[in-house]
């Protein structure tokens, strides 16, 4: 039992240091360096660099379901408008990184109908060959700027 139990612990050695030499590497194949770069053309307004980040057939969705954009130019045209706002900034408040998958817990300072303000927001990114293929958004309540 004690031979199976070492040839057992080989394999898995054997299977988790072979692993990572099949997978694609460098910074554009790391989820969350592709994720933050969306993040930094999210910050800089950035509406080239921002679509750069995602698929050509990206969809991104309102939580559960709900499609909001589907592909670039859909992207592109949602988010050129948004990017027009001078005081719009994300800033991570926790980052979970699961293999391709990244959930950034967000707080975005951003002008609403209603005037400036704050809102949390969950951003769920499934990166799959160095790009954002699908993600999904849950936005929390606005917190308006009374000081405006």
């Amino acid at each position: 039992m004690r031979n199976g139990k070492r040839y057992f612990h080989l394999l898995l050695v054997g299977v988790f240091s072979i692993a990572p030499a099949t997978a694609a590497t460098g910074p554009a194949a790391d989820p969350e360096a592709v994720v933050q770069a969306q993040l930094d053309a999210y910050n800089a307004r950035d509406i080239d660099a921002f679509v750069a980040t995602y698929t050509n057939d990206a969809e991104l969705f309102e939580h559960p379901a709900k499609l909001l954009a589907a592909g670039s130019a859909q992207l592109r045209e949602r988010y050129g408008a948004r990017f027009k706002d001078p005081i719009l900034h994300a800033a991570i408040v926790k980052r979970i990184v699961m293999g391709n998958v990244v959930v950034d817990h967000e707080k975005v300072t951003r002008t609403f109908p209603e005037g400036r303000g704050l809102a949390d927001a969950i951003a769920i990114y499934q990166v799959e060959n160095g790009k954002i293929a699908k993600a999904w958004l849950i936005l929390g309540a606005r917190v308006l700027d009374t000081k405006q």
